[in-house]
Protein backbone atom coordinates (compact mmCIF):
# COMPACT_ATOMS: atom_id res chain seq x y z
CA UNK A 1 0.00 0.00 0.00
CA UNK A 2 3.21 2.29 0.67
CA UNK A 3 3.58 2.02 -3.48
CA UNK A 4 0.63 3.69 -4.03
CA UNK A 5 0.23 7.34 -4.33
CA UNK A 6 -2.74 9.28 -5.41
CA UNK A 7 -3.52 9.47 -9.02
CA UNK A 8 -1.94 12.08 -11.13
CA UNK A 9 -5.32 13.35 -12.11
CA UNK A 10 -6.57 14.22 -8.95
CA UNK A 11 -2.99 15.81 -7.77
CA UNK A 12 -3.46 18.29 -10.92
CA UNK A 13 -6.89 19.02 -10.25
CA UNK A 14 -5.80 20.06 -6.63
CA UNK A 15 -3.03 21.54 -7.77
CA UNK A 16 -5.86 24.17 -10.02
CA UNK A 17 -8.00 24.29 -7.06
CA UNK A 18 -5.07 25.46 -4.82
CA UNK A 19 -4.08 28.30 -7.48
CA UNK A 20 -7.97 29.52 -7.89
CA UNK A 21 -7.94 29.67 -3.84
CA UNK A 22 -4.80 31.95 -4.46
CA UNK A 23 -6.61 34.29 -6.70
CA UNK A 24 -5.04 33.06 -10.09
CA UNK A 25 -7.49 32.76 -13.05
CA UNK A 26 -7.57 29.02 -13.81
CA UNK A 27 -9.31 26.60 -16.30
CA UNK A 28 -9.06 22.72 -15.29
CA UNK A 29 -9.74 20.47 -18.23
CA UNK A 30 -8.64 17.70 -16.14
CA UNK A 31 -11.19 15.80 -14.42
CA UNK A 32 -13.84 13.39 -16.29
CA UNK A 33 -17.13 14.63 -14.90
CA UNK A 34 -20.09 16.11 -17.28
CA UNK A 35 -21.56 19.62 -16.91
CA UNK A 36 -24.93 18.83 -17.06
CA UNK A 37 -26.96 18.22 -13.79
CA UNK A 38 -28.77 15.22 -12.78
CA UNK A 39 -32.22 15.24 -14.59
CA UNK A 40 -34.87 16.02 -12.99
CA UNK A 41 -36.49 12.80 -12.59
CA UNK A 42 -34.01 11.16 -11.12
CA UNK A 43 -34.09 13.21 -8.34
CA UNK A 44 -37.75 13.56 -8.23
CA UNK A 45 -37.24 9.44 -7.33
CA UNK A 46 -34.79 9.78 -4.88
CA UNK A 47 -37.04 12.34 -2.94
CA UNK A 48 -40.07 9.97 -3.24
CA UNK A 49 -37.90 7.00 -2.15
CA UNK A 50 -36.42 9.21 0.85
CA UNK A 51 -40.13 10.26 1.77
CA UNK A 52 -41.35 6.80 1.65
CA UNK A 53 -39.07 5.83 3.97
CA UNK A 54 -36.42 3.38 1.99
CA UNK A 55 -33.34 4.32 4.05
CA UNK A 56 -32.71 1.30 6.28
CA UNK A 57 -29.86 -1.18 4.91
CA UNK A 58 -30.83 -2.49 1.24
CA UNK A 59 -29.59 -6.25 0.26
CA UNK A 60 -25.86 -6.75 0.01
CA UNK A 61 -25.79 -7.02 -3.94
CA UNK A 62 -28.33 -4.11 -4.62
CA UNK A 63 -32.09 -3.89 -4.65
CA UNK A 64 -33.86 -6.21 -6.62
CA UNK A 65 -35.59 -3.43 -8.70
CA UNK A 66 -33.00 -2.34 -9.91
CA UNK A 67 -30.88 -5.44 -10.07
CA UNK A 68 -34.01 -6.76 -12.09
CA UNK A 69 -33.95 -3.47 -14.44
CA UNK A 70 -29.87 -4.12 -15.11
CA UNK A 71 -30.26 -8.00 -15.66
CA UNK A 72 -33.20 -7.30 -18.28
CA UNK A 73 -30.84 -4.59 -20.05
CA UNK A 74 -28.11 -7.65 -20.47
CA UNK A 75 -30.57 -10.22 -20.82
CA UNK A 76 -29.41 -12.65 -18.20
CA UNK A 77 -30.55 -13.46 -14.46
CA UNK A 78 -30.82 -11.25 -11.97
CA UNK A 79 -28.30 -13.23 -9.76
CA UNK A 80 -25.61 -12.18 -12.37
CA UNK A 81 -25.88 -8.43 -11.18
CA UNK A 82 -24.40 -6.46 -8.26
CA UNK A 83 -24.49 -3.05 -7.42
CA UNK A 84 -21.93 -1.23 -6.01
CA UNK A 85 -20.82 2.63 -4.75
CA UNK A 86 -20.00 3.49 -8.23
CA UNK A 87 -17.83 1.30 -11.13
CA UNK A 88 -14.94 1.54 -9.18
CA UNK A 89 -15.80 -0.60 -6.49
CA UNK A 90 -17.33 -3.31 -8.72
CA UNK A 91 -13.53 -3.46 -10.43
CA UNK A 92 -12.16 -3.44 -7.25
CA UNK A 93 -14.50 -6.36 -5.66
CA UNK A 94 -13.74 -8.27 -8.74
CA UNK A 95 -9.63 -8.17 -8.06
CA UNK A 96 -10.36 -8.82 -4.72
CA UNK A 97 -12.39 -11.81 -5.33
CA UNK A 98 -9.95 -13.51 -7.72
CA UNK A 99 -6.31 -12.14 -7.94
CA UNK A 100 -3.96 -14.11 -5.76
CA UNK A 101 -0.14 -12.65 -5.42
CA UNK A 102 1.63 -12.81 -8.94
CA UNK A 103 -1.87 -13.08 -11.38
CA UNK A 104 -1.13 -11.21 -13.67
CA UNK A 105 -3.57 -8.79 -15.37
CA UNK A 106 -3.52 -7.66 -19.13
CA UNK A 107 -4.17 -4.11 -19.45
CA UNK A 108 -3.95 -2.36 -23.00
CA UNK A 109 -2.48 1.63 -22.83
CA UNK A 110 -3.59 4.15 -22.70
CA UNK A 111 -5.91 3.50 -19.53
CA UNK A 112 -7.47 4.90 -16.55
CA UNK A 113 -4.88 4.84 -13.90
CA UNK A 114 -7.27 3.51 -11.19
CA UNK A 115 -7.01 -0.07 -13.22
CA UNK A 116 -3.61 -0.72 -12.15
CA UNK A 117 -3.72 0.26 -9.22
CA UNK A 118 -6.59 -1.81 -7.87
CA UNK A 119 -4.99 -4.62 -9.59
CA UNK A 120 -1.35 -4.12 -7.45
CA UNK A 121 -3.91 -3.35 -4.31
CA UNK A 122 -4.82 -6.80 -4.81
CA UNK A 123 -1.48 -8.42 -4.88
CA UNK A 124 -1.45 -8.93 -8.45
CA UNK A 125 0.99 -7.84 -11.38
CA UNK A 126 0.22 -5.84 -14.46
CA UNK A 127 1.29 -6.33 -17.55
CA UNK A 128 0.80 -3.28 -20.32
CA UNK A 129 -0.12 -3.53 -23.85
CA UNK A 130 1.24 -0.24 -25.47
CA UNK A 131 -1.44 0.80 -28.26
CA UNK A 132 -0.42 3.72 -30.19
CA UNK A 133 -2.27 6.45 -31.55
CA UNK A 134 -1.38 4.83 -34.95
CA UNK A 135 -3.33 1.98 -34.32
CA UNK A 136 -6.11 3.99 -33.12
CA UNK A 137 -5.45 3.05 -29.56
CA UNK A 138 -6.64 -0.26 -29.26
CA UNK A 139 -5.21 -3.63 -28.57
CA UNK A 140 -4.64 -5.98 -31.94
CA UNK A 141 -4.89 -9.70 -31.79
CA UNK A 142 -1.78 -10.39 -32.70
CA UNK A 143 -0.72 -8.48 -29.18
CA UNK A 144 -3.24 -9.69 -26.84
CA UNK A 145 -1.66 -13.20 -28.33
CA UNK A 146 2.08 -12.18 -27.32
CA UNK A 147 1.19 -10.95 -23.97
CA UNK A 148 -0.95 -14.23 -22.63
CA UNK A 149 1.32 -16.16 -20.25
CA UNK A 150 -0.12 -18.82 -17.70
CA UNK A 151 -0.26 -16.67 -15.22
CA UNK A 152 -2.76 -14.56 -17.10
CA UNK A 153 -5.97 -14.36 -14.81
CA UNK A 154 -7.80 -11.14 -16.56
CA UNK A 155 -7.95 -9.29 -19.26
CA UNK A 156 -9.13 -5.19 -18.76
CA UNK A 157 -10.60 -3.29 -21.29
CA UNK A 158 -12.42 0.06 -21.87
CA UNK A 159 -15.06 0.58 -24.61
CA UNK A 160 -15.43 3.74 -25.34
CA UNK A 161 -11.75 4.65 -23.68
CA UNK A 162 -10.55 7.06 -20.99
CA UNK A 163 -8.76 8.77 -21.82
CA UNK A 164 -8.56 7.98 -25.46
CA UNK A 165 -12.07 7.84 -27.02
CA UNK A 166 -11.60 4.95 -28.72
CA UNK A 167 -14.55 2.41 -29.56
CA UNK A 168 -14.22 -0.70 -30.51
CA UNK A 169 -15.89 -1.82 -33.56
CA UNK A 170 -18.26 -5.10 -33.48
CA UNK A 171 -15.43 -7.17 -35.44
CA UNK A 172 -12.39 -5.97 -33.92
CA UNK A 173 -14.04 -7.28 -30.31
CA UNK A 174 -14.62 -10.76 -31.84
CA UNK A 175 -11.20 -11.00 -33.51
CA UNK A 176 -9.89 -10.45 -29.97
CA UNK A 177 -12.74 -13.16 -28.52
CA UNK A 178 -10.67 -15.64 -31.56
CA UNK A 179 -7.71 -14.85 -29.27
CA UNK A 180 -9.64 -15.60 -25.98
CA UNK A 181 -11.37 -18.96 -26.66
CA UNK A 182 -8.15 -20.52 -26.87
CA UNK A 183 -7.08 -19.16 -23.40
CA UNK A 184 -10.07 -20.32 -20.85
CA UNK A 185 -7.63 -18.90 -18.38
CA UNK A 186 -8.17 -15.78 -19.11
CA UNK A 187 -11.22 -13.73 -17.78
CA UNK A 188 -12.57 -10.26 -19.38
CA UNK A 189 -13.37 -7.06 -17.38
CA UNK A 190 -15.36 -5.15 -19.73
CA UNK A 191 -15.51 -1.43 -18.65
CA UNK A 192 -18.43 0.16 -20.46
CA UNK A 193 -19.46 3.08 -18.29
CA UNK A 194 -19.59 5.34 -21.68
CA UNK A 195 -21.81 3.50 -23.14
CA UNK A 196 -24.63 6.34 -23.68
CA UNK A 197 -21.87 8.63 -24.68
CA UNK A 198 -20.23 6.80 -27.93
CA UNK A 199 -20.51 8.73 -31.14
CA UNK A 200 -19.92 5.41 -33.30
CA UNK A 201 -21.78 2.71 -32.90
CA UNK A 202 -21.33 0.83 -29.81
CA UNK A 203 -20.96 -3.00 -29.37
CA UNK A 204 -20.74 -4.56 -25.95
CA UNK A 205 -18.52 -7.42 -25.62
CA UNK A 206 -20.73 -10.04 -23.87
CA UNK A 207 -23.20 -9.55 -27.16
CA UNK A 208 -20.03 -9.87 -29.00
CA UNK A 209 -18.75 -12.97 -27.34
CA UNK A 210 -21.69 -15.45 -26.01
CA UNK A 211 -18.97 -17.57 -26.04
CA UNK A 212 -17.07 -16.08 -23.49
CA UNK A 213 -20.15 -15.36 -21.22
CA UNK A 214 -18.95 -17.52 -18.39
CA UNK A 215 -15.66 -15.96 -17.70
CA UNK A 216 -16.75 -12.20 -18.47
CA UNK A 217 -17.65 -9.25 -16.14
CA UNK A 218 -19.17 -6.02 -17.70
CA UNK A 219 -18.80 -2.82 -15.91
CA UNK A 220 -21.50 0.25 -16.08
CA UNK A 221 -22.92 2.62 -14.11
CA UNK A 222 -24.74 5.79 -13.76
CA UNK A 223 -22.19 8.31 -13.24
CA UNK A 224 -21.16 9.67 -16.75
CA UNK A 225 -24.37 9.14 -18.85
CA UNK A 226 -26.74 10.78 -16.32
CA UNK A 227 -24.79 12.81 -14.78
CA UNK A 228 -24.65 11.34 -11.60
CA UNK A 229 -20.99 11.40 -10.36
CA UNK A 230 -22.27 12.00 -6.68
CA UNK A 231 -24.70 9.34 -6.31
CA UNK A 232 -22.10 6.59 -6.20
CA UNK A 233 -23.69 3.73 -8.28
CA UNK A 234 -21.68 1.21 -10.43
CA UNK A 235 -23.29 -2.17 -11.58
CA UNK A 236 -21.08 -5.39 -12.60
CA UNK A 237 -23.03 -8.08 -14.87
CA UNK A 238 -21.32 -11.28 -14.73
CA UNK A 239 -21.25 -15.19 -13.96
CA UNK A 240 -23.37 -15.90 -10.84
CA UNK A 241 -19.96 -17.28 -8.56
CA UNK A 242 -17.90 -14.65 -9.27
CA UNK A 243 -20.52 -11.79 -8.81
CA UNK A 244 -21.55 -13.64 -5.17
CA UNK A 245 -17.57 -13.58 -4.99
CA UNK A 246 -17.79 -9.99 -5.25
CA UNK A 247 -20.97 -9.55 -3.12
CA UNK A 248 -19.10 -11.36 0.21
CA UNK A 249 -15.98 -8.75 -0.42
CA UNK A 250 -18.39 -6.17 -1.04
CA UNK A 251 -20.58 -7.02 2.31
CA UNK A 252 -17.31 -6.68 4.22
CA UNK A 253 -16.26 -3.56 3.29
CA UNK A 254 -19.63 -0.96 2.68
CA UNK A 255 -22.16 -3.55 2.76
CA UNK A 256 -25.14 -2.64 -0.06
CA UNK A 257 -25.13 0.74 -1.77
CA UNK A 258 -26.60 3.76 -1.04
CA UNK A 259 -30.69 3.16 -1.12
CA UNK A 260 -31.83 6.34 -2.05
CA UNK A 261 -28.90 6.35 -5.09
CA UNK A 262 -30.46 3.22 -6.23
CA UNK A 263 -33.75 4.74 -6.72
CA UNK A 264 -32.52 6.97 -8.30
CA UNK A 265 -30.25 4.90 -10.53
CA UNK A 266 -33.53 2.91 -11.33
CA UNK A 267 -35.12 6.14 -12.50
CA UNK A 268 -32.37 7.10 -15.05
CA UNK A 269 -32.71 3.39 -16.32
CA UNK A 270 -36.36 3.97 -16.89
CA UNK A 271 -36.60 7.13 -18.18
CA UNK A 272 -36.63 8.72 -21.79
CA UNK A 273 -33.63 7.91 -23.22
CA UNK A 274 -34.20 10.78 -25.35
CA UNK A 275 -32.36 12.48 -22.68
CA UNK A 276 -29.33 10.49 -23.37
CA UNK A 277 -29.16 11.56 -27.38
CA UNK A 278 -29.42 15.27 -26.59
CA UNK A 279 -26.64 15.39 -24.27
CA UNK A 280 -24.32 12.90 -26.63
CA UNK A 281 -24.79 15.00 -29.53
CA UNK A 282 -24.43 18.31 -27.76
CA UNK A 283 -21.04 16.58 -26.59
CA UNK A 284 -20.46 15.78 -30.05
CA UNK A 285 -20.30 19.34 -31.16
CA UNK A 286 -18.12 20.17 -28.26
CA UNK A 287 -15.79 17.57 -28.91
CA UNK A 288 -15.55 18.64 -33.47
CA UNK A 289 -14.88 21.85 -31.72
CA UNK A 290 -12.16 21.15 -29.36
CA UNK A 291 -10.59 18.41 -31.95
CA UNK A 292 -10.31 21.11 -34.40
CA UNK A 293 -9.19 23.80 -32.06
CA UNK A 294 -6.50 21.33 -31.08
CA UNK A 295 -4.88 20.30 -34.72
CA UNK A 296 -4.70 23.79 -35.03
CA UNK A 297 -2.51 24.26 -32.42
CA UNK A 298 1.45 24.02 -33.08
CA UNK A 299 3.15 20.91 -31.96
CA UNK A 300 -0.21 19.20 -31.19
CA UNK A 301 -2.00 16.48 -33.22
CA UNK A 302 -5.48 15.07 -31.98
CA UNK A 303 -7.00 11.87 -33.69
CA UNK A 304 -11.25 12.28 -33.36
CA UNK A 305 -12.39 10.14 -30.15
CA UNK A 306 -15.39 8.11 -31.11
CA UNK A 307 -17.08 8.08 -27.54
CA UNK A 308 -16.81 9.70 -23.79
CA UNK A 309 -15.54 13.41 -23.63
CA UNK A 310 -12.16 13.21 -23.60
CA UNK A 311 -9.08 14.77 -26.38
CA UNK A 312 -5.93 12.83 -26.09
CA UNK A 313 -3.50 14.48 -28.48
CA UNK A 314 -0.08 14.06 -28.71
CA UNK A 315 2.54 16.69 -27.88
CA UNK A 316 5.18 14.27 -28.46
CA UNK A 317 6.84 16.98 -31.75
CA UNK A 318 6.78 19.70 -28.40
CA UNK A 319 9.46 17.16 -26.76
CA UNK A 320 13.20 17.64 -26.56
CA UNK A 321 13.58 14.13 -28.15
CA UNK A 322 11.60 15.81 -31.50
CA UNK A 323 13.58 19.26 -31.19
CA UNK A 324 10.82 20.61 -28.82
CA UNK A 325 11.28 22.77 -25.68
CA UNK A 326 9.85 20.25 -23.10
CA UNK A 327 11.52 17.11 -21.19
CA UNK A 328 8.15 15.13 -20.90
CA UNK A 329 4.30 15.31 -21.33
CA UNK A 330 4.33 16.08 -17.48
CA UNK A 331 6.64 18.85 -17.83
CA UNK A 332 4.31 20.04 -20.77
CA UNK A 333 1.64 20.29 -18.14
CA UNK A 334 3.10 21.93 -15.75
CA UNK A 335 4.29 24.73 -17.97
CA UNK A 336 0.49 24.86 -19.45
CA UNK A 337 -0.97 25.04 -15.76
CA UNK A 338 1.70 27.56 -14.45
CA UNK A 339 2.06 30.06 -17.94
CA UNK A 340 -1.61 29.42 -19.44
CA UNK A 341 -3.65 28.86 -16.39
CA UNK A 342 -5.06 25.47 -17.96
CA UNK A 343 -4.72 22.53 -16.02
CA UNK A 344 -4.44 19.21 -18.25
CA UNK A 345 -3.26 15.82 -17.44
CA UNK A 346 -0.27 14.10 -19.46
CA UNK A 347 -0.03 10.93 -21.00
CA UNK A 348 2.16 9.16 -18.39
CA UNK A 349 -0.54 9.09 -15.84
CA UNK A 350 -2.43 6.45 -18.53
CA UNK A 351 0.62 4.54 -19.29
CA UNK A 352 1.23 6.26 -22.53
CA UNK A 353 3.75 9.22 -22.50
CA UNK A 354 4.02 11.86 -25.32
CA UNK A 355 0.47 12.65 -24.96
CA UNK A 356 -1.99 15.21 -22.32
CA UNK A 357 -6.21 14.27 -21.72
CA UNK A 358 -8.23 16.99 -21.12
CA UNK A 359 -12.18 16.67 -21.32
CA UNK A 360 -14.51 18.45 -23.07
CA UNK A 361 -17.20 17.71 -21.03
CA UNK A 362 -17.08 21.69 -19.76
CA UNK A 363 -19.34 24.84 -20.45
CA UNK A 364 -18.71 26.39 -23.64
CA UNK A 365 -17.26 29.32 -22.13
CA UNK A 366 -14.50 27.73 -19.97
CA UNK A 367 -13.77 25.30 -23.45
CA UNK A 368 -13.22 28.40 -25.25
CA UNK A 369 -11.11 30.65 -22.37
CA UNK A 370 -9.06 27.25 -21.69
CA UNK A 371 -8.49 26.67 -25.78
CA UNK A 372 -7.42 29.90 -26.24
CA UNK A 373 -4.80 30.22 -23.71
CA UNK A 374 -3.68 26.96 -25.04
CA UNK A 375 -3.06 28.53 -28.66
CA UNK A 376 -1.39 31.42 -27.23
CA UNK A 377 1.07 30.39 -25.62
CA UNK A 378 1.55 27.45 -28.07
CA UNK A 379 1.84 30.42 -30.84
CA UNK A 380 4.68 32.26 -28.11
CA UNK A 381 7.22 29.40 -28.21
CA UNK A 382 6.69 28.66 -31.87
CA UNK A 383 7.87 32.23 -32.99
Amino acid sequence: MNALEISEIVRISERAATMRLEGQDIVSFATGEPDFPTPPHVIEAAHAAAKAGLTRYPPTAGTRELRDEIASVHAVETGNVIVSTGAKQVLANAMMATLDPGDEVIIPTPYWSTYSDIVRMCGGEVVTIACSMEEGFKLSPEALERAITPRSRWLMLNSPSNPSGAVYTAEELRALVAVLERHPHVWIISDEIYQHLSFAAFASFLEEAPSLRGRTLIVNGASKAWAMTGWRIGWGVGPQPLIAAMAAVQGQITSGACSIAQAAALAALTGDPALLAERRENLRARRDRVVALLNAMPGLTCPTPDGAFYAFPSCAALLTGAGGRFESDADFCAWLLNVAGVAVVPGRAFGLPGHVRLSFAYSEDELTKGLSRMGEALERISI
